[in-house]
C-alpha cells in the first residue's frame, strides 16, 4: 500500500497501473511514479488531498483522458519519408527541399 490515506480502490488501481506499465516496458521506478500521480491527482480532483495544483482541478481526469497527451506533441500521419514517395509518385517538383508540412500540402493538393 503506497500511502495510508488511499483507499481500497485507489490502492488496487495503483496495483494495475503499475503492471500495466510494466508490462509494457517501462522501469519500475518510472512505472510507480506515473501510478502515484495518477491516483494522487483524482484524489486532488475529489478533494481528498490537503494541496491540489490548478491543472490537477481544473484538467481532464487522467482516467478519462487515457493517454491522449502521451508521446510527442503535433499532429500524426504519415512520416516524411511517406509523403516524400507519394510526392514522387505524383511527379511534384522540388520535393526534396521540402519540410514534412510542407511536402504534406504539396501531397494533398494533389489528391
Amino acid at each position: 500500500m503506497p500511502r495510508p490515506e488511499w483507499t481500497d480502490t485507489q490502492d488496487r488501481k495503483y496495483e494495475h497501473i503499475v503492471e500495466s506499465e510494466r508490462s509494457s516496458g517501462m522501469s519500475t521506478k518510472r512505472a510507480k511514479e506515473i501510478a502515484a500521480r495518477t491516483v494522487n491527482k483524482e484524489r486532488a480532483r475529489r478533494g481528498q488531498s490537503k494541496t491540489a495544483s490548478r491543472s490537477s482541478t481544473d484538467d481532464i481526469s487522467s482516467s478519462r483522458r487515457g493517454g491522449l497527451r502521451s508521446g510527442k506533441p503535433g499532429p500524426r500521419g504519415r512520416t516524411k519519408a511517406q509523403l516524400y514517395n507519394e510526392a514522387r509518385q505524383h511527379g511534384i517538383e522540388g520535393r526534396s527541399k521540402m519540410n514534412k508540412a510542407q511536402l504534406q500540402r504539396a501531397v494533398d493538393a494533389r489528391k
